[in-house]
């Protein structure tokens, strides 16, 4: 090559990587550049914050968002903040809902709208993701106002909240600037076209995905935190919980397409139904806000989630066999645990005709791909949830301090495996993984 070949060859490359330097140098600053509050449209009619109507309808909102579960401490004032919101990027702290200095003294109805539907604070801060906005952003103008008019009603509390313990990057603003970019959009809810010729579909659609935020744990997610998706529901492990939220939209996993409407009201009114019993993150779901709801809406819900596509993930059809001395050594760990109360052949308890103890034969939880569930119901006992229809829930002992990595993988392969079960066996390593930090 000529020497008057080679200078255009190295001006066109000098021209090219500076143009990459000047677009990443304006990316950088982009990310950077500091927000300002995003403006809201001014309303004809502002929120009556003393109205006592509009303050008892924010009160019934909260319930339907369960607000009080991220925004109190165990023990504390309702509201006041401080609960640590763990993920695998740090610490984030609910924020004081109360009308004090420390809380919404200083916000108006507009900047609380401002958080619900653009994830932004009243000083143009980004929010963390871990408050859920890409639901909130589904909720009604009318009814972030009715919201913002019940946490203003509320015993002002001074507690001051922790600051978020976020590794770097995460707890900068660009990081948080370059997450929406990839994951969020404000916007309503759009309702599909069946949906939008039914008033309850409607209803049940606005729960599910935005006052109800359900998406928020019943989704996969990737290694920032995010999904292409995020209002499916196709399941999802709750990382630092070890908990993992089921698909609803797989009836061998938590879909309920082939479960009759009065019987899905009575799993989120009563925490039991067929041969179900809810435990979990999903009891404190019910605990504090499902066996609250009004009549109505619980229908609403159960029709929405009666009619969502059915999606089945796929599974071998013959999972791997257990080993005859796992089978043995667990068929020994069950007959001195668990037959007492979920029976010989694992048919379970019923008291006055309804679920005392599940039956462990073609239960979902046993039976799903991932045994995360099964192994922290073991790990840490089973308790279902006190309510109106079932006030004095029978529980399951934790047996962490009973049963090793290896016992536990045992007697967990086992039930998966007898009585028609068919999953697959469980080993010690998947034990110690869900058992976290500790294991034995």
């Amino acid at each position: 090559m000529s020497v008057n070949n080679v200078r255009p060859v190295r001006r066109k490359l000098v021209q090219v990587l500076t143009a990459v330097a000047l677009t990443g140098a304006a990316v950088l600053a982009w990310l950077a550049w500091p927000a300002r509050p995003i403006p809201i449209e001014a309303r004809a009619n502002a929120v009556q914050a003393n109205d006592p109507n509009t303050i008892e309808r924010g009160r019934y909102l909260s319930v339907l968002g369960n607000c009080q579960a991220c925004h109190t401490t165990r023990g504390g004032t309702p509201f006041a903040g401080g609960m640590g919101v763990v993920t695998p990027f740090g610490t984030v702290y609910g924020s004081n809902l109360t009308p004090s200095a420390n809380g919404l003294a200083a916000w108006s109805a507009d900047d609380f709208w401002r958080a619900l539907h653009h994830g932004q604070g009243r000083d143009g801060r980004w929010l963390n993701p871990a408050f859920p906005y890409n639901n909130t952003t589904h909720i009604a103008r009318e009814d972030s106002d009715a919201l913002y008019a019940f946490f203003r009603s509320l015993p002002s509390d001074d507690t001051a909240v922790p600051a978020h313990d976020m590794r770097w990057p995460y707890n900068t603003q660009f990081a948080l600037k370059a997450w929406r970019t990839l994951y969020f959009k404000a916007e309503a809810y759009t309702p599909t076209e069946s949906h939008a010729s039914s008033p309850e579909m409607l209803r049940g659609a606005y729960l599910v995905n935005g006052l109800g935020h359900c998406s928020a744990c019943h989704v996969p997610r990737d290694a920032l935190g995010g999904q292409s998706d995020l209002l499916g529901l196709s399941g999802g492990l709750i990382p630092m919980q070890r908990w993992y939220a089921p698909s609803l939209l797989d009836p061998q996993e938590a879909g309920v397409q082939d479960w009759s409407v009065d019987e899905i009201v009575a799993l989120f009114r009563d925490g039991r139904a067929r041969d179900a019993l809810v435990s979990g993150p999903m009891a404190e779901v019910v605990q504090h806000s499902t066996q609250h709801w009004k009549p109505d809406d619980l229908q609403a819900m159960a029709n929405y989630l009666k009619q969502l596509p059915e999606h089945k993930a796929t599974r071998r059809e013959e999972p791997a066999a257990a080993d005859s001395r796992t089978l043995s050594a667990g068929a020994k760990q069950y007959e001195n645990h668990c037959a007492q109360c979920h029976g010989a052949q694992g048919e379970g308890v019923k008291s006055n005709g309804a679920v005392a103890y599940p039956a462990l034969a073609g239960n979902r939880t046993v039976t799903m791909a991932s045994p995360a569930n099964l192994v922290q119901i073991v790990l840490h006992g089973g308790f279902a949830p006190s309510t109106a229809g079932h006030p004095r829930p029978f529980g399951m002992p934790p047996f962490v301090l009973q049963l090793s990595d290896n016992d536990l993988a045992d007697v967990l392969s086992f039930v998966r495996t007898q009585w028609g079960n068919q999953a697959a066996p469980v080993s010690a390593l998947d034990v110690q993984q869900m058992r976290g930090p500790g294991g034995r």
